[in-house]
């Protein structure tokens, strides 16, 4: 698998040889950085050889510049474009020291200047090497009349014979397409052409073309009946928003689905070249990711377990995975399995064949606590998936359902489960001075628990937790009801039992096993809704349409272009390896083969506008709007880490969004009259969202306020939200009794043997119940990974490079959002620290700090990315 990546680029100059600043020749000198073509971290010397020699033959790299000031003649009535000046090429490519080292090499180039050309906005690059390079930026120093123009590239450049059309890049220099210079115009619509392409095309790794598709890919009926799987998208069944287009053919044995790569090279799906990792990334993920491909051996592991087994006896056989590690039988056999010496970081096995992870934080201070009710309560405020309870509004819990489908489904928790522990209140004073919530994964799941319970190993209960806000701020769970569909048919209604808290003996072991029972459901509903398609696949098509719609030299694409970074990659990695047909998610979250289509059923109630946090807060009951209270919102529970702190991260966002698009847009008519937005927005709504595209609920972008709004929440999902539901995975669930991800039994009966195991071994009976030994290394090996931030990580308020735009006013309001940022950094710690707010560290004394915006390397528990870019 080739991977590679690029640098920096910075340019000096000389004036003109008439004088400077105004002659009518002259010279312009600068330098170029970029990378060659390397294989992970290692050079390519074959390519770097063929490169050298192709140099001795004019060979070369050369840039032209084009004018923005002077338009060239006209060619049979089109117009022809800016003026071009005469072709510069780079200078020492071959005596270039630098190119023997993995990383960037600087290059100087000295162009030709005359008067015809006179300010240049844009450079032509054609690459005539036989191999690629990435181009990161070139810089002009003292051109005449204007002085340092900057290009910020960041594109790989494939040798010329591989386009039909000159690779440009445009100055850093901003424009509405009604303010677009003349001369520019037709590259702007050119290149736009160029990414969308034509439709037909068979991508290969050097195409640039961004298109749509459905989630057809899944599923390999090629392999049987067992790996096909529902497309996605296109229906109103089965509603889902569109990923990119890879080109490859379909399957043989069901045209309407695309054939799909096999495991060794998942890496290498295609996406437009520019939104492959770098190489940076590539590296970092490469350590860890081949976890990820177990796939490959699993049937010699589940072979290896069958001959123990595959369970954890007591709660130390479980902490041994981290503190002595687990001896895994035949690890030499595995290792022979593997065909890259950098796949065996897949077991972390040493000599003795032990498998050994690191010490998540949830466990790190204390090894019992999180099993308390406080802690278990804390976590739907401060944990890895907070933005799921909601306020309950009546009582008992009513369901959504459709009676005549599914019968009676309101919930059977009753006064008295819950009277008598709610410091004096009646259940009524409860709800109106809003202090019961719940967690309610009962109508979400209820149409599947039929179906995953007979069609897979897992034993799934729809679930309600209710839970009360107590003096201290904290929530006490009160009652757990666990629902099954009525075993003579749906319509019949559910079937549930109450469980309430309980400390000793067999009630307590029950009432331990009903939290594991709700925390799958919470897990699963995580993993699928909170986490995947509400940051990765809604914000694709956003990635999708920008780049089709709305030129670099647009405001808006600036504004939004880091918030993109690495997006479409991951997710085509995660439809080749993680949420395919037979892939990691099925095999370790308990609704297996369901799990896509679930996710699909329940895009049904997704609205883009409530995607704002404020929306979201108020939607769930967790808010009343107040203008008189901070960001307009009064929050119910004041002491909701993630709330408290999302608000401020998400006004710091609308801040910085309102200051950048009102420099740009003075009025409605300017939004309205934008071309490229208007062409933009529509095609993300009838496109990209494209089964969404009649909802009323869609701003109609006809206002600087839609704008505004818009550009807001998409920022939102790409960095903040996907934070906080991302990088907690293993501080939280890497220890897999807190978030147990399968239940493969239902709660015992008085009188059956499993009952008595709950009076004499109870921690046996819930390991029994909950994800087994092999899934629980499956399910924390990807968590590592997705839990991990890379080295080349750019974080919120950060921009890759400084001068990502010529303009003042965006780079000064840029600058304040980024201080801002910080003063958010210095809160959060002050607030960890005040030990009034319980719900901030909580028993296993795990500060809250996934809306902490920047972070170190690796397993952090905290920092906010730009974009949702693993």
């Amino acid at each position: 698998m080739i991977e590679k990546l690029v640098s920096c680029i910075t340019c000096n100059c000389i004036s003109s040889e008439n004088g400077g600043g105004g002659g009518k020749r002259g010279k312009i000198q600068g330098r170029v950085v970029l990378m060659k073509k390397n294989v992970l971290d290692f050079n390519d010397f074959v390519a770097s050889a063929a490169d050298r020699l192709g140099e001795v033959f004019s060979q070369r790299v050369s840039l032209q510049l084009v004018s923005k000031v002077n338009v060239a003649d006209d060619v049979n009535g089109v117009q022809a474009g800016g003026k071009v000046g005469k072709p510069a090429y780079l200078q020492d490519w071959i005596t270039s020291s630098q190119e023997l080292a993995a990383g960037e090499s600087h290059f100087k180039v000295t162009f030709d200047w005359d008067e015809d050309v006179g300010v240049p906005g844009a450079i032509l690059v054609k690459n005539d090497h036989r191999n690629e390079f990435y181009l990161k930026t070139v810089t002009l120093e003292n051109v005449p009349s204007h002085g340092r123009i900057h290009f910020v590239c960041n594109s790989w450049v494939y040798p010329v014979e591989k386009y039909h059309y000159d690779r440009v890049f445009f100055s850093n220099q901003t424009y509405l397409p009604s303010e677009t210079p003349l001369p520019l115009l037709k590259y702007r619509a050119q290149e736009l052409e160029n990414l969308r392409g034509n439709g037909t095309e068979k991508f290969e790794e050097h195409d640039r073309v961004y298109q749509y598709a459905l989630y057809n890919d899944l599923g390999n009926p090629d392999r049987g009946s067992d790996y096909a799987r529902q497309t996605l998208g296109g229906s109103s069944d089965f509603p889902y928003p569109r990923r990119g287009k890879t080109g490859r053919k379909p399957s043989k044995s069901d045209p309407t689905t695309e054939s799909r790569l096999s495991i060794v090279k998942s890496l290498s799906v295609y996406v437009p070249r520019d939104e492959r990792f770098g190489h940076l990334k590539m590296s970092d993920f490469l350590a860890f990711a081949f976890k990820s491909i177990v796939q490959v051996i699993q049937p010699e592991l589940e072979a290896l377990f069958d001959k123990t087994p595959n369970e954890f006896d007591s709660f130390q056989d479980v902490l041994d995975i981290y503190e002595g590690g687990i001896r895994l039988p035949g690890a030499d056999k595995i290792s022979k399995l593997i065909p890259f010496e950098f796949l065996k970081e897949l077991f972390r096995t040493d000599g003795a064949g032990l498998l050994k992870y690191p010490m998540p934080a949830v466990i790190q201070a204390d090894k019992s606590a999180w099993r308390t009710d406080f802690e278990f309560g804390r976590e739907m405020l401060a944990g890895v998936n907070p933005v799921s309870i909601s306020r309950l509004e009546e009582f008992p819990p009513a369901s959504k359902l459709d009676r005549d489908v599914y019968g009676d489904q309101s919930s059977k928790i009753a006064r008295e489960h819950i009277e008598g522990k709610l410091e004096g209140l009646t259940i009524e004073e409860a709800l109106e001075t809003n202090r019961l919530y719940i967690l309610n994964h009962h109508d979400s799941l209820m149409p599947y628990v039929r179906r995953i319970n007979d069609n897979t190993s897992t034993k799934l209960y729809a679930t309600r937790t209710i839970l009360f806000l107590e003096r201290t701020g904290t929530l006490k769970p009160l009652a757990i009801e666990l629902s099954l569909p009525h075993p003579n048919g749906d319509g019949l209604g559910a079937v549930s039992k109450v469980f309430t808290p309980a400390e000793e003996g067999v009630e307590g072991a029950l009432w331990q096993l009903a939290k594991a029972y709700a925390a799958v459901n919470d897990s699963g509903v995580h993993q699928l809704i909170s986490h995947w398609l509400h940051t990765h696949a809604a914000i694709e098509p956003f990635v999708i349409a920008t780049n089709r719609q709305l030129s670099v030299l647009h405001p808006i694409h600036k504004l939004l272009d880091p918030h993109f970074r690495d997006t479409m990659f991951i997710n085509a990695t995660a439809r080749q390896i993680l949420i395919n047909a037979g892939g990691l998610l099925e095999i370790t979250v308990f609704p297996g083969k369901y799990a896509m289509e679930m996710s699909s059923v329940l895009y049904k109630d997704w609205v883009f506008t409530e995607q704002a946090l404020p929306q979201d807060l108020l939607k769930r009951g967790l808010a009343v709007e107040d203008p008189e209270a901070p960001h307009g919102l009064r929050l119910l529970i004041e002491d909701y880490p993630y709330a408290v702190d999302g608000l401020k991260i998400w006004s710091a966002i609308e801040t910085w969004v309102k200051d950048y698009c009102c420099f740009y847009y003075k009025s409605d008519e300017t939004v309205q009259g934008d071309a490229e937005l208007q062409s933009w927005w529509h095609e993300l709504r009838t496109e990209g969202h494209g089964d969404k595209k009649d909802a009323p609920w869609w701003p109609k972008m006809r206002t600087v306020a839609e704008l505004i709004q818009s550009c807001t929440i998409i920022i939102w999902i790409a960095s903040a939200l996907h934070a906080a539901v991302n990088f907690g995975q293993y501080p939280y669930a890497g220890y897999m009794p807190v978030r147990p991800t399968i239940s493969r039994r239902f709660m015992p009966e008085p009188g059956t043997p499993e009952y008595e195991e709950l009076g004499t071994h109870p921690d046996r009976a819930f390991l029994k119940t909950v994800t087994p030994q092999l899934q629980t290394l499956l399910g924390i090996s990807v968590i590592e990974i997705l839990s991990r931030h890379s080295s080349d990580q750019v974080y919120l308020g950060q921009r890759a490079d400084g001068e990502w735009t010529a303009d003042k006013g965006p780079i000064a309001s840029f600058d304040h959002f980024s201080k801002r940022l910080g003063e958010i950094e210095e809160i959060i710690v002050a607030m960890n620290s005040d030990e009034r707010l319980k719900n901030r560290v909580g028993p296993v004394k795990v500060p809250y700090t996934l809306l902490y915006p920047t972070s170190g390397v690796g397993i952090t528990n905290k920092g906010i990315p730009n974009s949702v870019s693993i």
